[in-house]
């Protein structure tokens, strides 16, 4: 028998992946809770929110564009919002996706549902399995 040379590492994008697979409910949790700081953040500079004390304060450092600095109020008043969106999003149509009764109505939804995969959870991946298992849907 001849030696086989081992199995080279996996190579760093590909550990980057699995790891980001493993922990995206947390990542989601993260983005989506900076998302929401965000939005708040914008609403304390263009709303009356802004002359109430923590926004006050917190303004003082986000909105430069009195000293010819960066408004950053403005970016999180754009981004904010879209970030909950398309958080939102991925979850609602995966949920609304799964509540198919019918095998044929899953048939048709496979492949959304394996692109919405890769945005949510291995454990959307066991139910999603669960489901074809429960349809008898052959994979």
């Amino acid at each position: 028998m001849a030696d086989e040379a081992p199995a080279a590492p996996p190579s760093l994008g590909l550990r980057a992946r699995h790891w980001l697979r493993t922990h995206r409910f947390l990542l989601s949790c993260i983005v989506l809770g900076a998302a929401i700081l965000m939005v708040v953040l914008a609403l304390g500079d263009f709303t009356p929110l802004a002359n109430v004390y923590p926004f006050t304060a917190i303004n003082g450092y986000t909105d430069q564009s009195g000293s010819g600095g960066e408004n950053w109020n403005l970016v999180f008043a754009i981004a904010g919002p879209i970030l909950v969106i398309i958080g939102g999003y991925a979850r609602s149509r995966f949920e609304q996706l799964m509540r198919s009764k019918s095998k044929a109505e899953l048939l048709r939804n496979i492949p959304e549902i394996e692109d919405l995969l890769w945005d949510l959870t291995p454990y959307d991946q066991v139910r999603f399995e669960r489901k074809c298992i429960e349809l008898h849907i052959r994979r």
